[in-house]
């Protein structure tokens, strides 16, 4: 926005500078011209006076003129008596129009000097009118010419000079009008990075200042909303974790008494239910946290991600005999993700492609770069899932066939979808290669030091 500002008050001054020129120039390159049209018209006219008057005092103070103009200017000065003269050569239009009793002025290329400038012919006449001779003056435009462009040059170092003062005045006056904004996108980037006790400066024009009211009341109001729904989560999870950790201790005891196998069944039927609301009641606890929490992305090394996600999951593989293999194409490939999402992540999809691997099968993770972006791709070798079912699979409480167990929630793929959104990532569903399902995570990459300029 500066460089906006300063880039159109410097035009501003520019299109002033040229506004007031381009007259004066028209007007000061039009008195030269006339000035030395009218230094020549004066002497053409005394030399034509001169000739006029034959004598010899006349003929020797011609001479002299003649002389002291080509000494004192660059210009000649030729006369050409009527009778008695050398005769004028046909295309000398000069002298031929001013015998004729008319006067010549033309600016072009003047034969007598080789070069181009002002050629003027007057007609020398008697005192009865009667033409006697003619007077040429010749007079080159170069001086003219180094003239104006010193008058120009000068005229364009002071323009340049002003540019300068005017970009550098531009540049202190844009600063300070884009005080107040700076300290907004200030405010702003400390609250995308989860600092919700941030505030704007109340200052600049009576608008900036009415903005960061807003927003400063604004801002309250969501960390006071926040705070209220952490707090919440909080309470929730003691409130709802502690009644079903009791109720399925009780089933527990029931079923250690209990002989009668139809009993028994009965209450293991309730304790899966319960440990079923159980898991219901962590995934809405886990969700609800990601909603609330704003954190700032940092760059994680998906190589040791994963190996570490592989770690927590292997003794449930080995037991099925599912082998978990990573597939990376660049082993320090990082990824932005907020403290603990991607683990999270990994857990989830992990879970749920174990429980939908058949016994000695192999999961698959790759990780890669695509299109700027670091890939995970999860990929199992479960049932699969149709393209309807695809589409709804990231909706909470949504159970497809084949994608989770008898036990899940519904509310895995809800949260994956949550923290890889809150990463500014995306999440997708495919069919794999060989059949099953391919879980494609696209996360940002750390910005390289060398970009961005």
């Amino acid at each position: 926005m500066i460089r906006q500002l300063v880039a159109s008050y410097v035009l501003l001054v520019a299109v002033a500078l040229v506004a007031f020129t381009a007259p004066v120039a028209v007007t000061l390159t039009q008195q030269v011209y006339g000035d030395a049209e009218g230094s020549a018209r004066r002497e053409a006219q005394v030399a034509a006076l001169v000739l006029a008057t034959d004598d010899e005092s006349s003929r020797q103070a011609l001479v002299q003129l003649m002389a002291a103009y080509a000494q004192q200017t660059p210009g000649r000065l030729d006369v050409l008596p009527a009778v008695g003269g050398p005769p004028v050569a046909p295309d000398d239009t000069a002298f031929t129009e001013a015998l004729d009793g008319r006067e010549y002025l033309r600016w072009g290329h003047a034969d007598a000097l080789g070069a181009d400038g002002l050629v003027i012919a007057l007609p020398a006449r008697a005192p009865d009118g009667t033409v006697v001779g003619a007077v040429r003056v010749s007079f080159p435009s170069k001086p003219l010419t180094d003239r104006l462009w010193e008058i120009w040059g000068f005229r364009a170092i002071l323009a340049v000079i002003v540019l300068a003062i005017a970009a550098a005045s531009g540049v202190l006056l844009a600063r300070r009008l884009t005080r107040p904004l700076r300290e907004l996108n200030r405010m702003a980037s400390r609250l995308r990075d989860g600092d919700l006790t941030a505030r704007a400066a109340e200052t600049g024009p009576a608008e900036t200042r009415t903005l960061a009211s807003t927003l400063n009341t604004a801002t309250g109001t969501i960390d006071t909303l926040v705070g209220a729904q952490r707090a919440f989560i909080g309470d929730a999870s003691h409130q709802l974790r502690t009644p079903l950790t009791a109720l399925r201790l009780s089933l527990d005891n029931i079923a250690d008494e209990v002989e009668d196998p139809y009993v028994r069944e009965d209450v293991e039927r309730a304790t899966a239910e319960v440990v079923r609301m159980s898991r219901m009641v962590n995934g809405l606890l886990t969700l609800a946290r990601a909603e609330a929490a704003v954190t700032s992305p940092e760059p994680v090394k998906l190589a040791d991600a994963v190996a570490d996600r592989f770690e927590s999951w292997r003794a449930v593989a080995d037991e099925r005999g599912v082998t978990l293999r990573h597939e990376p194409t660049e082993p320090d490939l990082r990824a932005l993700a907020s403290p603990g999402h991607l683990e999270q992540v990994l857990d989830n999809v992990l879970s749920n492609a174990l429980e939908v691997s058949p016994d000695d099968a192999t999961i698959t993770v790759r990780s890669f770069r695509d299109d700027g972006k670091a890939i995970i791709e999860v990929v199992d070798h479960g049932p699969g899932m149709p393209a309807a079912d695809r589409q709804r699979a990231f909706d909470r409480f949504w159970r497809g066939r084949g994608l989770t167990g008898s036990g899940g929630s519904g509310l895995g793929l809800a949260i994956v979808k949550q923290l890889v959104t809150d990463d500014g990532g995306t999440v997708s569903l495919h069919d794999a290669e060989a059949g099953g399902l391919r879980v494609r995570i696209a996360l940002r990459t750390p910005a390289s030091p060398t970009s961005g300029g």
